[in-house]
């Protein structure tokens, strides 16, 4: 059968017009004494099966039954519910702030006229405006709202085509560490930090190698002093975890205890189970200025982790004790994180 063009399908009494366009099945019944009615289908077979129910019903004395239509659908409406559904089952949430973009740029395309071409597009505009890593993740975010809408929605996107559209090359991982000689510039700037928690939390994250909203989320029920554990019940692979904790680790804690302890008596409420009473934001803007401070610019936050998981492997912890302190359970993610300084291996080789 010809993929373009109309071809003519006897049903019965009933003459009916099938063709293939766009990857669909589009197929128009006309039967004397009744308006012309079509409707249009994935698949050649149900174009068919549904042309023989409307048949049956004409014999039995039914008018054709037209098939209603419908505004097409705003892509920034399914993108609204995918936020409203589907995000708030993920652990991060930054791709919301990913979504605006693309809201931006095509949201008021409706589902029908959303071609490859709009992502092609959307990807060249912001590769102007955003790094490479960042256009990939929102190009990643726009094909999983197509694919959640095609699984679950009732949506019809042919994702080969989107998906055949090129994405940026991925970044290559950092290598970012503390240098020896910014550690003592970071203490000495942090000193000078009016909320005392903020200075904790850096110290805590370079000595367990723990993502911010990990440490965030810490609650004293779930920390074991005197076995040195902390239980992580939620983290971002979605599987809990008991993290083994060293002995600065331990001395943030106990710095904390003591000033949870000194906490006016009145003081009750979630923030006191929180053993680092901090939202994100404050801790993010207090980095920020930290930074500057040390003349650390291009020092963020999360390079915490790389270089407390590095130092993990030159006190001479295994693969395995090292992920299980930091969570990883692809060998290969835990490598990413790795960061060794070819001066220290030589001083091994003497």
């Amino acid at each position: 059968m010809a993929t373009c063009g109309h071809t003519p399908v006897t049903l019965g009494g009933e003459m009916a017009t099938i063709r293939k366009r766009h990857g669909k099945w589009q197929i128009q019944i006309r039967r004397k004494g009744n308006r012309p009615v079509a409707k249009t289908f994935l698949a050649r077979e149900d174009a068919l099966r549904w042309a023989r129910e409307q048949e049956r019903a004409a014999d039995l004395g039914d008018a054709l039954r037209p098939v209603k239509t419908t505004a097409p659908m705003l892509f920034s409406q399914l993108m609204e519910r995918y936020e409203a559904e589907v995000l708030p089952q993920k652990r991060s949430s930054s791709d919301i702030f990913h979504l605006r973009p693309i809201k931006a740029a095509v949201g008021l395309k409706t589902t029908r006229e959303l071609a490859p071409s709009d992502l092609a597009a959307f990807r060249d505009l912001r590769l102007k405006e955003v790094s490479p890593s960042t256009v990939r993740r929102e190009m990643i975010l726009f094909l999983s709202v197509m694919s959640v809408a095609n699984r679950e929605w009732g949506e019809h996107f042919q994702l080969d085509g989107f998906k055949a559209v090129k994405k940026p090359a991925a970044a290559r991982g950092r290598e970012r560490r503390v240098e020896p000689a910014e550690w003592p510039v970071l203490l000495d700037a942090m000193r000078g930090l009016k909320n005392p928690i903020i200075r904790q939390v850096v110290k805590f994250a370079l000595a367990t190698g723990m993502r911010r909203g990990e440490l965030l989320s810490l609650v004293w029920s779930n920390i074991d002093l005197k076995n040195r554990v902390a239980l992580l019940p939620l983290t971002k692979n979605g599987y809990a975890r008991r993290a083994p904790l060293s002995t600065s680790a331990i001395q943030v804690l106990y710095e904390r205890r003591e000033a949870a302890q000194r906490a006016p008596k009145g003081l009750t409420g979630p923030s006191c189970e929180l053993v680092f009473p901090v939202t994100a934001n404050a801790v993010r803007l207090s980095w920020a200025r930290l930074r500057r401070k040390a003349g650390a610019a291009d020092l963020r936050f999360h390079d915490l982790r790389h270089e407390a998981i590095s130092r993990f492997f030159e006190q001479g912890l295994t693969i395995p004790e090292v992920s299980l302190i930091s969570g990883h359970r692809d060998v290969r993610m835990l490598l990413r994180y790795v960061q060794l300084r070819a001066e220290d291996i030589a001083k091994k080789l003497e």
